[in-house]
């Protein structure tokens, strides 16, 4: 088994590339200009979040990859009193595997990963109808950071720049991410 789950990481990582950043891109606008829908139907502005890392994650309950889960709500519990925000964002975009409503996503999330980090409602992160967010990010990215499966990770550091992307393959408590992370977290002074 651990062989088989090996070699479709071998392949995803190939397909997908694995990460990307943004140092030297120049980008219109921040992660603040974007509102979300939680998950509970209430909006969920990223301003709200402003002077904090965000993680953005595109989520699927039905994902192989949805172990993820967990180490989501381990990097959230870690770094949160750091100044890091989790925000998941459940899409049934890649492979349909994502066809609970927000009530059952809620209770799943919840029940079997004990997520305490902000969920969105269902979205559309590709296509012609892509939330604004998914589209501003891969313009300021370029083609090669959109989405191409569940659980991939944008970070948006505490000035609200998008600084890097991460393919599903990297796991939320790899050493690249948790480095990303600090190095976007708001600096004390």
């Amino acid at each position: 088994m651990i062989s088989k789950l090996s070699s479709a990481a071998a392949v995803f990582e190939a397909i997908f590339s694995t990460a990307g950043n943004a140092s030297m891109v120049e980008q219109k606008g921040s992660a603040y200009d974007f509102v979300f829908t939680s998950i509970d139907g209430a909006p969920l502005p990223l301003e709200g979040f402003r002077g904090r890392a965000i993680l953005i994650v595109n989520t699927a309950s039905r994902c192989g990859f949805n172990f993820q889960y967990a180490g989501l709500q381990e990097t959230w519990q870690t770094y949160q009193d750091k100044g890091l925000v989790v925000i998941g964002v459940p899409s049934n975009d890649f492979g349909y595997q994502e066809p609970k409503g927000e009530i059952e996503l809620k209770r799943f999330c919840r029940g079997t990963y004990a997520v305490t980090f902000p969920l969105a409602g269902k979205t559309k992160i590709r296509g012609p109808n892509a939330h604004e967010f998914y589209k501003w990010a891969t313009e300021a990215l370029g083609e090669k950071s959109k989405p191409r499966w569940n659980f991939h990770k944008y970070l948006v550091n505490s000035d609200g720049k998008l600084v890097a992307w991460f393919a599903p393959t990297v796991t939320p408590r790899s050493r690249r991410l948790a480095g990303a992370i600090e190095d976007a977290l708001p600096k004390a002074g």
